[in-house]
Parts: structure tokens; C-alpha cells; sequence
């Protein structure tokens, strides 16, 4: 048994989820080049070579030295940029950027979760001031991001911590220490071998769309094998559940819009081609 922060004893449980390629049918980075580049914190040249990398990923597999080539471009790519600006951006672009890319599979999924009375927590490589408002429109417990190191509002082209391979899972043990779960009772779904070392310490590894690499350790293992094939707009398709946490972020958009606007003269914008 497992004991709260209140103080109550009880059998918690965690259902982790990756989120791109898992939840989301594409990279959520990759997904917001196109309002990025709109607002000039990048040039086309950037995008174009962030879309041809991303193509290269999808087609070769994630595995750790590709990942971390991207992780150190993205990084160098950001340094300056002010960090509210991008926050604005993801909020003002979000349901019209990922919300078409949302597999119903995994939202039906995450419902299901909810109402046996689980915790959902996303555990996502992609910087959390991406990835948190996309886990909050899910209707997601929580969200355990990479942190990008901000020094004066700004992204310094640092990493604070990068939750990726291992360290998705250290996410997760900090996870259960913090709110009281067994991980042997907690579920994980991913994608991509380099989670292994997440789907290793929960008692119910499931592997969605996997590729080559994690299909055939979810085959030599007898994990579960989800193929999700259906994106659909949340817009059309929201769990009961998750129809607060949608009016909250629509709310969120709203205001992160009134900003933005009213902010439009002082951006950083990054010198273009």
C-alpha cells in the first residue's frame, strides 16, 4: 500500500504515456515549425531542415544517436529565444496545430485510464512549454517534459534535464515516490526502443506502433502490441472527462492570444535568410 502526501493509504497508479508517435501522429516539435517560422523565431531554411531531419527519424528509427543529434540541433536552435513568446505561440496555434494529429485510439485510451480512476502522466523529449499544453488539453494529470535552462526569460541553448531514454524512466520513479504509486500496478505506452528503459520498470508495458527495435523486444517479452491508426480532431472526439481540461486551454488560447497581441512590438525574432 502506498501512502499520499495527505497522509492516506491507498494503491495509486500511473499510466505514462510518450507523446509523439503515441498520442499524437508527429513530432509536436515539428508540428509548431510552421506557426514558429510565421512569427519569425525561425527562418525557412531552419525549417526545412528540421522537416527533412524528422523525416529521417520516421524512416530510420529513433534510435540514441539520431535523438541526440536532434536534442543538441533543437537546443542550439532555440538559444534566445524569449521563452513567454514561444508559450504565446503554442497556446494561440495549439488546436489548430495538434489538435487533427490526435489519435482517437489513444484519447479513448487515456478516457478509460481516467475513469478506472488512474493518474495520466505524459513523459515527452519535447520541451515542456510544448508538450505541458498539449498533455493539459488531453485532460491529462500531469506532464514531465525537457526542461530547456532559461536565463533572463530567455533559452540559454542549455539543457536542465533532457526526458528522454533513462531519464524517462528516473521520471518516473520520481513520479511514484512523489505521489505514491507501485510502478508494478502503472502501464506505459510508447513507440520507440529508446523508451525501453520506461516500459522496464512498470508492471504493464505496452508498445504502440512500435518500431523495429521495440516490436521485436514486445514480441520476445509478450507485451501488449496497440496499433493506433485514427487521428481526429479532439474538437469532434473528446473524452467526458477531458471536456473541462479543453474548456480551461480554450481559455488559455484566449489569453495567451490578448498577450501575444498586445506584445507583438518587443519580440526577439531571429534574423530570417
Amino acid at each position: 500500500m502506498a501512502e499520499t502526501r495527505n497522509g492516506e493509504s491507498s494503491r495509486r497508479v500511473a499510466a505514462f504515456f510518450d507523446l509523439d508517435k503515441t498520442i499524437i501522429a508527429s513530432s509536436s516539435a515539428l508540428a509548431f515549425s510552421k506557426p514558429l517560422l510565421k512569427e519569425g523565431l525561425i527562418n525557412r531554411r531552419a525549417a526545412l531542415r528540421s522537416a527533412y531531419a524528422q523525416l529521417v527519424f520516421s524512416l530510420a528509427g529513433a534510435d540514441a544517436d539520431k535523438t541526440e543529434r536532434m536534442r543538441a540541433e533543437v537546443s542550439a536552435l532555440c538559444a534566445g529565444w524569449d521563452v513567454a513568446q514561444v508559450s504565446a505561440i503554442v497556446r494561440e496555434t495549439l488546436h489548430d496545430v495538434v489538435d487533427p494529429l490526435v489519435y482517437v485510439e489513444a484519447t479513448d485510451l487515456i478516457a478509460r485510464h481516467l475513469a478506472d480512476g488512474h493518474d495520466v502522466v505524459i513523459l515527452s523529449a519535447t520541451g515542456e512549454e510544448v508538450a505541458a499544453p498539449v498533455a493539459e488539453m488531453l485532460g491529462a494529470t500531469r506532464c514531465v517534459a525537457t526542461r530547456m535552462e532559461i536565463v533572463g526569460g530567455c533559452y540559454s541553448g542549455q539543457v536542465d534535464f533532457y526526458c528522454y531514454g533513462e531519464n524517462k524512466a528516473v521520471a518516473a520513479k520520481q513520479q511514484a515516490a512523489e505521489y505514491g504509486y507501485d510502478l508494478a500496478d502503472c502501464f506505459a505506452y510508447t513507440d520507440s526502443s529508446t523508451d525501453l528503459p520506461l516500459l522496464e520498470v512498470v508492471g504493464h508495458p505496452h508498445a504502440v506502433n512500435p518500431d523495429k527495435a521495440l516490436r521485436r523486444v514486445a514480441d520476445e517479452r509478450e507485451w501488449p502490441v496497440l496499433p493506433f491508426e485514427r487521428p481526429m480532431s479532439l474538437r469532434t472526439r473528446i473524452p467526458a472527462r477531458s471536456a473541462g481540461m479543453v474548456a480551461f486551454g480554450v481559455g488559455a488560447v484566449a489569453a495567451g492570444a490578448t498577450w501575444y497581441s498586445l506584445s507583438r512590438r518587443r519580440r526577439f525574432r531571429a534574423p530570417s535568410d
